[in-house]
């Protein structure tokens, strides 16, 4: 049941070392590749990376630049701690085998819009599988140096694209952390009441 897997998926921040499968991270980029996008208009791009290597030097990039002047609060988890948590943790992926970089055009007004909705179909997706995941901001940072700009014109991304935000995947190191309680008076319904 959906549900299920929606109360089911955490936002992970420790993996082992092993690499998810090909076949799965195909299914993965293709729930992301079916959620729901302004318009139809299909204008994000999704790039899927099995490289571990890449992954580490990627989450590094991804750190590189963190503002943490902006941060609202100073605490996300004990036991999946963030960098948020944890100023000393130097890979923003944390370590994930396998990343899925989500990219959206430039001045367009729904492209953060779209590229979440990706983001969360593939942490479903992902859940479903048994595979750990989180969703990771940050993308246009990673990329804005030369060393980005090369990786992007080498995997064939559009000059008017940038990366809104990336998918982590790979397998849990440790236990599945505890659901925390959802607060109270976050969700309301406002009806008319006929007489």
């Amino acid at each position: 049941m959906l549900m299920d897997i929606i109360k089911a998926r955490h936002s992970i921040r420790k993996y082992t070392d092993k690499q998810i499968s090909r076949a799965d991270l195909e299914l993965i980029l293709e729930a992301g590749n079916y959620a729901p996008n302004a318009g139809g208009g299909q204008r994000s791009m999704i790039i899927g990376i099995r490289d571990k290597a890449l992954t580490t030097k990627l989450g590094i990039m991804n750190l590189a630049r963190f503002d943490r002047s902006r941060l609202v609060g100073s605490y996300v988890s004990a036991e999946q701690p963030s960098t948020i948590d944890d100023p000393t943790i130097k890979n923003g992926f944390y370590g994930a085998p396998c990343v899925a970089a989500i990219f959206g055009q430039n001045n367009f007004a729904f492209r953060v819009a779209d590229a979440f909705c990706i983001a969360e179909n593939m942490v479903l997706q992902a859940t479903e599988l048994g595979i750990s995941s989180c969703i990771i901001s940050r993308g246009e940072e990673t990329f804005d140096n030369p060393e980005g700009a090369e990786l992007l014109k080498a995997w064939g991304v559009p000059e008017n694209y940038s990366c809104v935000c990336f998918v982590i995947l790979g397998y849990i190191d440790g236990e599945q952390p505890h659901f925390k309680p959802r607060k109270p008076d976050r969700v309301k319904i406002i009806e008319r009441e006929d007489k």
